[in-house]
């Protein structure tokens, strides 16, 4: 009985072994990456006040920049769009002037749904990324040039970071403390 516990036991030990040693799936890293930067936007968005949505800053060096809702609209638009090249799709997103989104987008609800509703189809174009068909070209979601799969799937992420940087300064003009920075 002991030589079949310790067999069994050993067993068990090698497949964990093995399992640990199978290289990651980059559908799975990339996932990961956007969930994380979902679980800091998306309670960024929802924490700035209704009537704070079209603020944008006015002193310094600020002319022309995006509203608060401008910036959580175009870094939706833009995870449609990349989303839609990694899954070599038609954006399902409205055209938008400037990336900036659906302009029917006006209330702080909708705008947060069409987070919401862009950060689900990254993941589904997250989930279709493999070891095998990450390098693969497909057309750019920018010009009508090509690039690696894994590259438009790269955006969505560093690309919503640079934005989120941009919300987290209008959040704390406005007395709003980034629900990430709150202890």
């Amino acid at each position: 009985m002991k030589t079949i516990l310790n067999a069994a036991l050993c067993a068990t030990v090698c497949a964990l072994a093995a399992t640990a040693a199978e290289p990651p799936q980059i559908s799975r890293i990339y996932d990961g990456e956007l969930t994380e930067l979902e679980r800091e936007l998306v309670p960024l968005a929802e924490a700035m006040p209704a009537d704070k949505y079209n603020f944008a800053p006015t002193n310094g060096e600020f002319h022309g920049v995006r509203t608060f809702a401008l910036q959580v609209r175009h870094l939706a638009y833009i995870i449609y769009d990349v989303s839609a090249a990694v899954l070599e799709e038609k954006n399902p997103s409205e055209t938008a002037e400037n990336e900036n989104g659906p302009a029917a987008l006006e209330s702080k609800d909708q705008i947060v749904q069409y987070l919401k509703d862009a950060l689900a189809y990254g993941h589904k174009a997250m989930a279709s990324l493999t070891n095998a068909n990450q390098l693969d070209m497909v057309k750019s979601a920018f010009g009508n040039g090509k690039a690696p799969r894994i590259s438009m799937a790269s955006i969505a992420v560093w690309h919503s970071y640079d934005h989120y940087g941009q919300m987290v300064v209008y959040a704390r003009m406005n007395g709003v403390i980034p629900p990430a920075s709150r202890r």
